[in-house]
Parts: structure tokens; sequence; C-alpha cells
């Protein structure tokens, strides 16, 4: 996938901190399936990325198919659900939107990260710039989910409209040539469709964006627009008597993008470089969003891609080639790579301050809401086991997150249906039941 032509839509979205888990799946013979005061005939999906099975830093045919909606959808079949269709790429076009794969090992081990090709491209849009994809020709889709949007986007017009001012092509695939709102776009499908239950899980893209760029890239949406255009989405989706379940954000902060190169290992070795003049007093220096150079702490989050840069070649830098960018203060590790402890603190707060404009708005309206973000919190900590085997929110190894470092797997999408079941079968009375989440994989290896 050409990743540069997607990174202003791949909605590190969102959630994030997935380390996703879930209690096995009741298998005893007298369990006794009951949609208790819910009704889930008709359910249609709001949300972003994870709504619409983003994995692997693209949208695909395996990825939509395991969505966290279709996983409910065929478990709500046991509670009188229907049908559930979603914007699937047809299968000459599963690659869809392209997405990263492991394509072998170096000789340490690690492994070696890949692309596999879009084939749902079907040219630029007006701007010369954004991906057209392959239109979804259906007319019933019911799951809505679309990748890096965020709250504060959805009464944007032309949003996912092909123009020279750009777009989002996963809306605009959606539509037929259309400048509606995706507020506009939901309120359509409420009055076709008339849901009878609904999943909303929006707003980590409106502090995911931020975190995702080192605080140098879509500022974090204030708590006031948040407040506003999160309840007009909650009141088009209740305006038909559907009940339904709301999720907070995770702290986004947890995800492997954030968590796998660690500040104390990178300054070790640039301690141990024998090519660094003085190495014992080197340090990782880094430039922060106020545009201060200092050295590294510990309260410090390096994305995942500052891998790839710390210790590359710089023309600019006094040092020997190899030693590269942080190792001094004339060389900073550039701001788009760190997340400094100030940027931090203001995700925090702000995901803080948006989950409980999403608690309070649910509550109002007796709403079930998960706590994604709680839960999410544990899981970084303490990993899940899924019929004996153990999944943490490692990067790789763990199997709950794919290779973008972001987005569940199947197997974390899974977990993550199961999560919203125990929600809703608490809220409503329910005995929805849960999905077996050990059958789904984790990261693919060849």
């Amino acid at each position: 996938m050409n990743t540069t032509l997607f990174r202003k839509f791949v909605p590190f979205v969102a959630l994030l901190g997935l380390g996703l888990t879930a209690c096995q799946p009741d298998l005893e013979d007298d369990f006794k399936a009951s949609a208790g005061t819910a009704d889930f005939t008709r359910y249609i999906a709001v949300g972003n990325s994870l709504t619409a099975g983003f994995s692997d830093n693209g949208l695909y045919l395996e990825g939509q198919q395991n969505s966290y909606p279709n996983l409910l959808a065929m478990q709500f079949k046991a509670v009188g659900g229907g049908d559930f269709e979603q914007p699937l790429f047809e299968s000459n076009q599963s690659n869809g939107s392209g997405y990263l794969t492991i394509t072998g090992f170096d000789s340490s081990g690690n492994p070696i990260i890949g692309n596999v090709a879009a084939n749902a491209a079907v040219g630029l849009g007006a701007d010369k710039k954004t991906p057209l994809l392959a239109k979804y020709t259906g007319t019933g889709n019911q799951n809505l989910g679309v990748p890096g949007i965020r709250v504060a986007d959805i009464t944007t017009v032309g949003y996912g409209f092909n123009n020279p001012q750009g777009f989002n092509p996963y809306f605009e695939r959606l539509l037929n040539n259309s400048p509606a709102t995706y507020l506009q776009y939901v309120q359509e499908r409420v009055n076709t469709i008339k849901p009878t239950f609904f999943t909303n899980w929006l707003g980590n893209n409106d502090v995911l964006g931020y975190a995702t760029s080192g605080g140098a890239g879509t500022p974090l949406t204030t708590a006031a627009e948040f407040s506003t255009k999160y309840r007009q989405m909650l009141d088009v989706l209740t305006s038909g008597g559907a009940k339904g379940v709301v999720a907070t954000i995770p702290p986004v902060t947890n995800v492997p993008l954030f968590t796998t190169v660690p500040v104390t290992a990178i300054i070790a070795g640039i301690k141990a470089n024998k090519d660094i003049p003085n190495a014992s007093n080197a340090s990782l220096y880094i430039r922060t969003g106020t545009n201060t150079v200092r050295e590294a702490t510990a309260n410090d989050l390096l994305l995942l891609p500052a891998r790839a840069v710390i210790g590359t070649k710089d023309p600019l830098n006094p040092l020997p080639v190899g030693v590269g960018y942080s190792a001094t203060s004339a060389n900073p590790l550039p701001s788009q790579f760190v997340l400094d402890a100030t940027e931090i603190t203001n995700v925090n707060n702000r995901t803080a301050d948006l989950n409980k404009v999403i608690t309070d708005e649910a509550n109002a309206r007796g709403l079930a809401v998960f706590d994604a973000n709680a839960y999410f919190a544990m899981v970084a900590r303490n990993g899940v086991i899924t019929n004996g085997i153990s999944n943490s929110a490692a990067f790789v190894s763990g199997n709950l997150f794919s290779l973008d470092g972001v987005h569940p797997t199947p197997r974390g999408y899974a977990l993550i249906a199961n999560e919203m079941i125990k929600t809703i079968n608490a809220k409503y009375g329910a005995s929805v039941p849960q999905v077996n989440a050990a059958a789904y994989r984790g990261v693919e290896f060849p």
C-alpha cells in the first residue's frame, strides 16, 4: 500500500490501547439465549476505523469480515437479530486499500514488514493525491464505519465528496457522488433501516490524530465541539426509539505504536555505541512540541516509526555515518516521532474530558456504556488468556494488535465484540452468546 496516500486518513483510531480481552464464550448446554429488553431485529453500527474493520494499516476484505459489528451481528442472530449488510470489497478486490504483512525475518529474528498492494484503488481524486476506492454499490449498508473520521468531522459538508480540496476516500466510496455530511448519511440510514439497536464508537480519532503525529498533526477536538456534535449523533440514532451501546475512548498511548520503542533502551544503546565520541556521556535528544531540544526521559514516548529513524544518516550530522539522529543536541529526534510528556498530558486530559461527554450523553438516554478506557488500560497491564493462549499488548508477539501498532487483529476484534456483548447483557438483561475469540487469528506469520 502507498502509505503516503493513505496517511491522512489512517485512523490510528481509534482505539486504541486495544489490549483487548474478553471472557471465554459460554458453551454450556443449558445456556439460554435471550434478547432481554433489547430488540436486535435491525442493527446498525456507527464509528470509525475500528467499526469498519481496519487492520494492518489498511481496509481489506478479511478485516471487514472480522469487524466487531459483523461479529456482533452474527451473535445477535441467536436472539432475534436479522441480516447485517456491510460495504465489503469484492473478492477480486480483497486487498482493498492495501495493507502490511510480514514477509520474512532478518538475521536477528526480527520480522520484516512489507506491503500488500491495493487492488481496490481506481485512480486519484480531484485533489490529485487522494486515492479513489472501488465504490460500494449496494443499498442496504448497516456498517457505517468510516476510517479516519472524528466527531469533529460529522457535520463537514463534502467530507466524502471527490473535490480538489481533499476528502476521505473511505467515506467517498459509500456515497453516490454526494457532498452529504456523515451525520446526514447516518440520518438517511436510520430513516431507511429503522434500526432497533445500534453501536456507536466515535471519538478515538479526536485525540488519536494528535497523538500519532507527535502532537504535530490534527489538533485535539475541544470538549465543547465534541459535546455538541456527539449529542447530535445520539439524537439521530435514538430518534426512532432504538436502544444501543456506546464506547468510550481508550487510553491511546497504551498501544504498541507508543510502547515498542522504549526511551531507556535507546539511551542504553547510545551509551554503548563505540562510534559515538564520549558515548558514556551521550544521551537521547528530542525536539519537543514547543520546539525545545532536550534529553528524553522515561516520561516521553517514542512512536514506532522512530525505530527506523534513530541512528540513520543525516547529512548535517557531525557524527559518523550510522550514529545519526538523536545522539546529540545538534541532531535531535524530530518532534513528529515523539510524544513528549506535555503532549501526553494533553492527550490524557482531553480523553478524560471527551469520555465524560460520551458517558453523560449515554446515561441521559439510558444507553449502555462500554468503558473501553478502563478496560483497555487494564488489559495493557495484564494481557488476556483465550482458551489457554496468552495474548498481550506487545507488538507482533502479543496477537491483539495488527502490524500498524494501533488496530486489532481478527482476534482483537473478536475480543472487542465480547466486551460489548457483556456490556449489552448487563444493561438490557440479555443473554447474547459470546464469540469464540480463540478461533480468530492474531498476527499472521509467513
